[in-house]
């Protein structure tokens, strides 16, 4: 995986150096978990998904992908949640770049950031969809 400038979203160049540097931490813990690249995502595309407790700790641990909220949340929680090892098994790349545009807008401004500046085929999937 390439590496990728920091990104410094609205609000980040009035922080103090203490929240700064949480912040740049917290967005290293996300961009550890990323997969090389999108092809690694080999998920269900469909049937009923469990969780493991790891990922699924505050919430439903049982998805089913043929319903359309359903299958947003399980997204949002595994990019939330998800380790590095986590993603490929979970999530599948048709699927994340078809929910994107709306996923993106569920996830904090953090995953939504690291995904976007790692993966540019998923921001320009939402530029494609506006």
């Amino acid at each position: 995986m390439t590496s990728h400038p920091q990104h410094s979203g609205p609000g980040t160049r009035h922080l103090s150096g203490a929240d700064a540097e949480d912040l740049a931490l917290y967005r290293e813990k996300f961009r550890r978990r990323l997969p090389e690249s999108l092809d690694e995502l080999h998920g269900p595309t469909h049937g009923v998904v469990e969780l493991p407790l790891h990922l699924a700790w505050s919430g439903m641990t049982s998805y089913e992908l043929g319903k359309p909220r359903q299958r947003m949340g399980l997204y949002r929680t595994v990019l939330h949640e998800g380790l590095h090892d986590d993603l490929p098994g979970y999530l599948n790349r048709d699927l994340l770049l078809e929910l994107w545009p709306v996923l993106r807008t569920l996830v904090g401004r953090t995953v939504r950031t690291v995904w976007e500046d790692a993966f540019p085929e998923l921001a320009s999937r939402t530029r494609a969809a506006a």
